[in-house]
C-alpha cells in the first residue's frame, strides 16, 4: 500500500478546514430532507452542481428522509437494485426513476 503524501503544517490546516465545511453542509442538507424542506428531485438535481449532494451516499440521504430508518432504507436499495456505496450523484437514470416510483 503506497505512503500517503507528506503535508506541510498549511496544507493540513486547509485539508481540515475544508473538511470540517463538507461535514457541516453534508449535516444542513440532511436535515434539510428530514424536515422536507429538500425533496428526492430536488437532491438529484442538485447532485450535478453542488460537490456534497453529489458525494453523499443513497444509503444516507435515504436514512435521512422523513418515515425512512436504516431498515426500510436498506431494504428500498435492495428492492431498487442500488448497491450501499453508490453515491447520488453516481445514480442511473433508471435507478433515480426506480427510487421515485417506489418511494411514491
Amino acid at each position: 500500500m503506497a505512503t500517503p503524501p507528506e503535508l506541510s503544517a498549511e496544507q493540513r490546516a486547509a485539508a481540515l478546514a475544508k473538511a470540517a465545511l463538507v461535514r457541516v453542509a453534508r449535516s444542513e442538507l440532511k436535515e434539510k430532507l428530514k424536515s422536507g424542506q429538500m425533496s428526492l428531485q430536488d437532491t438529484f438535481e442538485a447532485a450535478h452542481t453542488d460537490e456534497v449532494v453529489g458525494k453523499l451516499k443513497v444509503l444516507t440521504m435515504l436514512e435521512s428522509m422523513p418515515g425512512i430508518g436504516k431498515v426500510k432504507a436498506r431494504r428500498i436499495m435492495d428492492d431498487v437494485g442500488i448497491a450501499e456505496s453508490r453515491r447520488v450523484k453516481g445514480l442511473g437514470t433508471q435507478q433515480r426513476l426506480a427510487l421515485r416510483q417506489h418511494l411514491s
